[in-house]
């Protein structure tokens, strides 16, 4: 079934009471270690973009809520999507390869900007949408009656996207609802008295996806699939490189690289952002200048901070073994 009807032409909703619809989180993940929401629907009737908060985590136009995984290593092991609520399957798409959205590839995926998905429809005007999952994995068929909380396929990387992730859209009579403010369209800043959630997730402005060790300043791309980490580094490691990668950053946002080492404090780095940035890493390090770095346990630090706030922090250690 092709998708783009259901999702290009879409605009926000009236101001929807949720009455009985509510929804299971969808993903076999747990917020904030295993799995973040990247981006909510664009709050922003304008050419800006905001989240409901009024916070920065959308972009213009955008009609879903986006739960991503930190590496394309944990979308290949297998994260599986549930349905959100009881309902049937009215649409299944299923073929299309999971690779990143690149200009060689636009044409290819051009209608198809959903990826691999499942359209469910439940009563009262309801229906969710379930975009990006991986080639193969759907395991449900139309016209089927599905439950909350059973397995629809995984999470994947097909359609228009740049990272692993789960792109859930909830309509109520055709038209997007935010189920993090169903009451409220163009507006936001506003606490809702209710949600659509049977438990409300919560909300985090940014955070620190992960972090390691490596003999020099990893490429993007490697940190992003999950294997820039090269820890424990040898004693002759001709580098000793901390890296972190976080999402959500705002211009102004620091972001700190600390490591602590046998003898105290080893690296020590601090950056601002330039600009906002949905996902993006820093990497500080030292150069070795003959011998062998000192034996002993590491612990890295990465600190991302707002306005003098610390809104999120990873640790990692590792052990140099001696020679």
């Amino acid at each position: 079934m092709r998708f783009a009807a259901l999702t290009v032409s879409l605009s926000l909703a009236a101001p929807a009471a949720a009455g009985d619809f509510r929804l299971q989180f969808p993903l076999d993940c747990t917020l904030g270690e295993s799995c973040h929401i990247q981006q909510f629907v664009d709050r922003d009737p304008g050419p800006g973009a905001r989240d409901f908060t009024c916070g920065t985590l959308s972009y213009d136009g955008h009609k879903g809520t986006d739960i991503a995984l930190p590496y394309l290593s944990d979308m290949q092991a297998g994260v599986q999507v549930r349905a959100a609520a009881d309902g049937v399957v009215l649409g299944t798409r299923n073929t299309m390869a999971d690779q990143y959205a690149t200009a060689e590839n636009a044409a290819s995926i051009e209608g198809m900007e959903c990826g691999n998905g499942v359209v469910l429809r439940h009563g009262g005007g309801w229906e969710t949408q379930y975009c990006h999952m991986k080639r193969g994995s759907i395991l449900v068929e139309n016209g089927q009656k599905v439950k909350a909380g059973d397995v629809l396929g995984e999470v994947g990387l097909s359609g228009k996207t740049q990272f692993p992730h789960l792109h859930l859209s909830v309509r109520k009579d055709g038209a997007v609802v935010d189920p993090f403010s169903p009451e409220a369209a163009d507006t936001c800043g506003v606490q809702p008295e209710e949600t659509l959630w049977a438990s409300l997730p919560p909300y985090q402005a940014g955070g620190v996806l992960g972090a390691g060790f490596s003999t020099a300043i990893p490429e993007y791309g490697s940190v992003k699939t999950g294997t820039a980490d090269e820890a424990p580094l040898p004693p002759d490691a001709p580098a000793f490189v901390f890296w972190a990668y976080a999402y959500g950053g705002q211009a102004g946002d620091l972001m700190e690289l600390n490591v602590t080492g046998p003898g105290g404090e080893f690296v020590s780095h601090s950056e601002a952002l330039q600009k906002n940035q949905a996902q993006f890493f820093r990497a500080a390090g030292r150069r070795l200048r003959g011998g062998q770095w000192p034996a002993g346990s590491y612990t890295g630090v990465a600190r991302l901070l707002r306005d003098g706030q610390e809104i999120a922090r990873f640790a990692r250690s590792m052990t140099i073994a001696a020679q």
